[in-house]
């Protein structure tokens, strides 16, 4: 049974230990400013060699507790000691933000399928490895606990050149769907965001030129979004503001999807 607790609007997390798989920059780095913001100890997990300086400048601007680990979420044995290792230094963990990323664009009579496959391995069996070895441990504990995975926009709409991110995302979304039915009964909320293009090195390496402008041109909002912007949904859904939600994927496109 996923509990009922008062709404205040504060969104606080203080004392909650969450992990931020991708915190290493972008969408991910933004996330884990927010929840050390609102008090949360924060663990730094990614695929970058920067992920204890990450955690050690966090610790030191908003005094919260942080721990920096490097992992690959292709690899169970790496999921599975990271997981570990979360646990030892904080006690627990109550708040999962999943949001490792690969993409790479070709149209779908050229791509290779190798490519698909490091698409799928990444994008959606690695973010469930994480869940799934997150969520056993939060059944463990018996409180409950918060999961966001960061979607996309392409998990529901055709983008050219992105069969292989769109085949990973739309089956991340049907992940979500089960596990938060699955999950609901121990208290366990699991949900998505669905950005637009945002501002990183992905967003970047995916849209130059002219394909950027058509598609800033076609978002109603005329603008790419920006990590702070994903990470605030993120927020939301990570707080006891977001008890009643749960199975969904949130879009937070500018109206891109709305025509």
């Amino acid at each position: 049974m996923i509990e009922y607790k008062k709404v205040t609007g504060n969104f606080d997390l203080k004392g909650k230990a969450a992990i931020v798989v991708g915190g290493g920059g972008g969408i991910g780095g933004s996330t884990a400013e927010m929840y050390a913001r609102k008090g949360a100890n924060v663990a730094i997990v990614d695929c970058k060699d920067n992920v204890e300086e990450v955690a050690k400048d966090l610790a030191e601007k908003f005094g919260v507790k942080t721990i920096g680990l490097k992992c690959d979420v292709t690899k169970q044995e790496e999921v599975d000691k990271t997981v570990a290792a979360v646990v030892d230094a904080f006690g627990e963990i109550n708040i999962l933000a999943n949001m490792p990323g690969y993409v790479e664009l070709e149209s779908a009579e050229k791509i290779d399928i190798d490519v698909v496959e490091r698409h799928i391995a990444i994008n959606a069996v690695g973010v469930f490895r994480v869940c799934q070895a997150v969520a056993n441990q939060m059944i463990k504990q018996g409180n409950g606990g918060k999961i966001v995975c960061i979607t996309s926009q392409a998990d529901f709409i055709a983008i050219n050149k992105h069969v292989g991110y769109t085949m990973s995302k739309a089956a991340l979304v049907g992940m979500i769907k089960v596990c938060a039915l699955e999950w609901a009964a121990y208290g366990i909320n699991v949900n998505g965001v669905a950005p637009t293009v945002v501002n990183t090195y992905m967003g970047d390496k995916a849209w130059q030129g002219k394909v950027k402008t058509d598609m800033i041109e076609a978002i109603p909002a005329h603008r790419f979004a920006e990590t702070d912007e994903i990470a605030a949904a993120v927020l939301f859904l990570s707080c006891d503001e977001s008890n009643m939600i749960t199975g969904e994927d949130l879009v937070v496109d500018g109206g891109f999807t709305i025509k």
